[in-house]
């Protein structure tokens, strides 16, 4: 089912931060009350290989997150627990020590399974037997919403497990987003801040391609 146009759904989930405090979130919550966009981005498991640099990434973005509005959240189906235990590994032990915003801890997958993004992280086929088995639980995958502040999707994007995000795309969308929000105006294919935007009509369309 694609969220992209409606309000995320509205549950509250536990939460961990660096601080070792469990909490509630309810990410819609955190759009409309805060009047702030939202990025939520899922990954399959702690202590795993792709996942600490996409929380690195976005750690290392949430400068530009924050001039944007715009509220960082990470999330798995681990427990508090083990995020906390994450929390505290170094970074050079494979760890995301330095992350500040909060990971959800969506262990009862009431969120993941609302939005259908879980699957199994480890399976194997046994090409003799031809047997599959499951070695692992459901986690998700690397799927990522952008809500604004009205609580509404306007991104959602689902990478297959072995494959990291761009961090940087996540910020063009959003000033895509807050263009069209302000100015009115719609965004073309590769447009980034500072660049032309179109009128949404067909001589908008026209004017854009006979000057590009």
């Amino acid at each position: 089912m694609a969220f992209v146009g409606k309000k995320f759904p509205d549950l509250n989930v536990d939460a961990m931060n660096d601080m070792g405090d469990t909490f509630k979130v309810n990410v819609l919550e955190e759009a409309v009350n805060n009047k702030k966009k939202v990025v939520l981005f899922w990954y399959p498991k702690d202590f795993t290989f792709v996942c600490p640099t996409e929380l690195h990434a976005f750690q290392e973005a949430m400068a530009e997150f924050t001039k944007r509005n715009t509220i960082v959240i990470g999330a798995s189906c681990d427990t508090p627990e083990v995020h906390f235990a994450w929390l505290n590994t170094p970074k050079d032990n494979g760890g995301i020590e330095g992350v500040t915003y909060p990971i959800l801890a969506d262990s009862n997958r009431n969120l993941s399974s609302t939005l259908g993004i879980l699957d199994i992280f480890n399976e194997a086929y046994n090409e003799e037997t031809g047997v599959l088995t499951v070695e692992g639980d459901n986690v998700t995958y690397r799927a990522t919403y952008l809500i604004d502040e009205d609580g509404i999707v306007f991104h959602e994007g689902i990478n297959h497990m072995p494959l990291g995000r761009n961090v940087n795309e996540y910020l063009r969308l959003i000033d895509a987003y807050t263009h069209v929000q302000e100015k009115g105006e719609v965004c073309p294919a590769n447009w980034e801040e500072g660049k032309d935007a179109m009128q949404p009509n067909a001589k908008g369309t026209a004017a854009y391609l006979a000057s590009h």
